[in-house]
């Protein structure tokens, strides 16, 4: 073996290729001299397929294209889309093919973020699928010289009342010759004549990734590419001061090493600088990675420690903060009251920890560049890229990958534009590989939050003022620098929308300044507003006598529509129109009711079993969970099972929602159980998934039973709305099962306390 081959690049489908599994039928995709779009091993775009439409083109064979202009990362978007075209179309399943859109304004929003892909785009799908079934049964009509209400088309066939047919393939030409009408003049199916959409159906991609045929970022191999390990500045906005990289630069396999320039401002999506370490392969790069020797320049934020500023936020939170929403005399009231209920709650700074660590390839040229990129955000990649190299965005080509997971990280593109940059700077394609280790110690992270909550009870044990302050590190510093104060957008999700009914309500949030890189994670702010909460409203109910569950739907009262902008609230309600999205509290019932059945809420149980209840409205959803746990002892907590009622109004695949309200479950656990991101000198103490803990099988429950409400109100979020609910009904049980009040996240060893 010569010393150039002594180090070799071996991925996941070489490894199975060479192992006992290695019948399996995998691949590598390789992007050669003509880069592509790319997602799994589904077909690209045909060069003889005609586009009818933005989002629908039509093949010679009868086959049609379905472009997914959302990224596919385990929530079965490129599905959803199919079914809901597919099913306007009247087209045959098996002549679907999806394929994947590049980054690209022309289709509008690309952000597969927020739970909006579907409530942001299931009108417009399916008009332009509705579009084309025109033009086909428009088509016939033509061709016969009869009458367009004459012709009907199912499954791919245009059949006239006499009883002849067309089939889609022989129409096409002259389809294209149709001109569809406006969207409002066009004949939508009803609900009834649904064919695919609210139903559940098979993952479009499923046997692909079974097989380990589907490709993800790490996956992508151009011959020619180089391979970049980065060191990072450990410390959010530090320099390099000083490195030494000879003994780097003699590790096998090393081509170069790389300075990376120093983000300047806020955070944004910029990279964090450091020393990229340029190599034949993987393996070289890491190890000369590990050979590096760096000074590094911490900066003003090498002094954040995370336990410091844990006191500082629950210090902030019991004094008068800024004004969010008032109804009545909160403080009088409270003021005069001989029966208050006090309590303070904290959760940890969070990471999204996607299985799949962030990666990119980019090829630079003179006048474009082509990246491939796990990315939920194509578009971002390309406004970050154009910034960083100096090139107009539509000179960069975003060509979007399966995703091993997102949770928010995978849209913010440092990644993308770290391998642009080198690639730019070395003149060849260059893979960015990020390791786990580089994933949690160099994110964006989840806010940490401290939050106090005082309440008057009345003679009944009811809330009649209530008085809650948040402070945690907002988002809005990733955008402006020294930002301490929350964007609304920030603070209505979970605060303030409260759906607790009393006559007096005082929010108020207090500023915390953040220092580190803080972003978006799987359901935001809901995540300790929804614990605090929900938290709050089970001791409640405890401190007067009542039942959880009665108690809940006694607090948020009887069935109504809230505007809490009649309150002195801003509130944008997620962008749905008010109209259309009302804070229903009607619906909250419904799901609180419904769980409550599912659960046999009220039967006995053994001891050190115990019930815990909370719902939360997040994402224009409404979502109740009930959790059993049991408790030892010795404090040993063990999750037996769950149970969760979702309303998300208008569903489009039954079984994705249920899969994605399951693993909504699961994270949930996550932000309940994990030991969370620490900070020590500006320095994350965290690095992999032996000291940052996500859920194991024997933290989850063996059953998560989930019941969608069947509803005719428009589309809303699925992929968030049951994380928030989780760790509060969780620890609720916990209270039921032995007395014991969690209220500061983790759970951690507070059990054996």
């Amino acid at each position: 073996m010569s010393q150039d081959n002594k180090y070799f690049d071996l991925n996941r489908r070489q490894f199975l290729k060479t192992s006992a599994i290695g019948a399996l039928v995998l691949g590598t995709y390789f992007v050669g001299s003509a880069p592509r779009a790319i997602a799994g091993v589904l077909e690209q775009p045909s060069e003889q397929a005609k586009r009818a439409n933005l989002f629908i083109a039509l093949r010679p064979d009868g086959m049609v294209e379905i472009t997914c202009h959302r990224s596919e990362m385990g929530q079965q978007i490129r599905t959803a889309i199919a079914q809901i075209v597919a099913d306007e179309m009247e087209a045959a399943w098996d002549k679907v093919i999806v394929i994947q859109g590049k980054g690209d304004p022309k289709y509008g929003d690309q952000n597969t973020d927020g739970s909006r892909s579907i409530r942001y785009n299931m009108q417009r799908l399916r008009e332009m699928g509705a579009s084309v079934r025109y033009m086909m049964q428009h088509a016939a009509a033509k061709y016969w010289k009869v009458d367009p209400q004459t012709c009907t088309a199912n499954q791919h066939v245009v059949t006239h009342s006499s009883g002849k047919s067309l089939i889609y393939k022989d129409l096409i030409e002259l389809a294209l010759t149709i001109t569809p009408p406006e969207a409002d003049k066009l004949t939508l199916k009803t609900r009834k004549e649904w064919r695919y959409i609210n139903t559940g159906m098979a993952h479009i991609d499923l046997a692909d990734l079974v097989t380990g045929k589907a490709i993800f970022a790490a996956d992508v191999r151009e011959p020619q590419a180089l391979v970049a390990i980065i060191e990072r500045p450990p410390v959010v906005g530090g320099v390099v001061k000083s490195f030494d990289a000879s003994a780097t630069k003699a590790v096998n396999g090393v081509i170069d090493v790389i300075e990376m320039p120093a983000p300047k401002g806020a955070p944004q999506f910029q990279p964090k600088g450091g020393i990229a370490i340029i190599a034949k392969n993987t393996w070289a790069a890491w190890q000369g990675r590990k050979a590096l020797k760096v000074v590094w320049d911490d900066g003003k934020n090498g002094d954040y420690n995370s336990e410091e500023f844990k006191k500082s936020l629950l210090q902030t939170v019991q004094t008068p903060q800024a004004n969010i929403r008032d109804k009545g005399d909160a403080m009088g009231v409270l003021a005069k009251s001989s029966n208050k209920l006090v309590a303070d709650y904290y959760a940890p700074h969070l990471a999204q920890a996607p299985m799949e660590p962030p990666c990119a390839t980019a090829m630079y040229n003179k006048d474009s560049v082509d990246i491939w990129a796990a990315t939920q955000n194509p578009q971002a990649d390309m406004k970050t890229v154009a910034a960083m190299l100096g090139m107009d965005e539509s000179k960069i080509n975003v060509h979007v990958t399966m995703l091993g997971g997102g949770f928010g990280r995978k849209s913010k593109p440092d990644f993308s534009a770290e391998a642009a940059y080198l690639s730019m700077k070395v003149g060849k394609p260059i893979r960015v590989q990020w390791t786990r280790e580089d994933d949690i110690q160099h994110g964006f992270y989840h806010a940490v939050s401290a939050q106090h909550i005082e309440a008057s009870l009345d003679k009944n044990g009811a809330i009649e003022s209530y008085l809650h302050r948040t402070a945690f590190t907002p988002i809005a510093s990733t955008f402006k620098d020294g930002a301490a104060t929350p964007m609304s957008g920030e603070l209505r999700l979970g605060f303030t929308d409260n759906p607790i009914n009393t006559p007096n309500m005082k929010l108020e949030n207090g500023d915390a300044l953040a220092k580190a890189r803080i972003g978006w994670m799987r359901s935001v702010s809901n995540i300790f507003h929804a614990f605090a909460i929900q938290s709050f409203i089970g001791e409640a109910a405890h401190k007067a006598g009542r039942d959880q569950k009665d108690y809940l739907l006694d607090t948020i009262g009887p069935s109504r529509i809230v505007d809490v902008t009649e309150q002195n609230a801003t509130y944008d309600n997620y962008g749905g129109d008010k109209a259309v999205y009302p804070l229903d509290i009607g619906r909250l019932r419904h799901v609180i009711e419904k769980v409550a059945d599912m659960s046999k809420w009220g039967r006995e149980l053994p001891k050190g079993r115990g019930l815990g209840i909370a719902a939360h409205r997040s994402f224009l959803t409404y979502v109740a969970t009930v959790v059993e746990v049991e408790v030892s002892d010795a404090g040993d907590l063990k999750v037996i099972k769950s149970w969760v009622a979702i309303d998300a109004g208008t569903v489009v695949n039954t079984d994705t929602v249920k899969n994605q309200t399951q693993g909504g479950s699961i994270y949930g656990i996550t932000t309940a159980i994990s030991d969370g991101i620490t900070f020590d000198k500006g320095r994350v103490q965290q690095s992999n998934f032996h000291d940052y803990r996500v859920p194991r099988m024997s933290d989850s429950p063996l059953e998560i039973d989930v019941e969608i409400v069947q509803s005719d109100a428009p589309p809303a979020g699925v992929g968030e709305p049951s994380t928030p609910v989780y760790a509060p009904a969780l620890c609720n049980a916990i209270f039921a099962a032995c007395g014991k009040r969690i209220r500061q996240l983790p759970i951690g060893d507070q059990l054996k306390a």
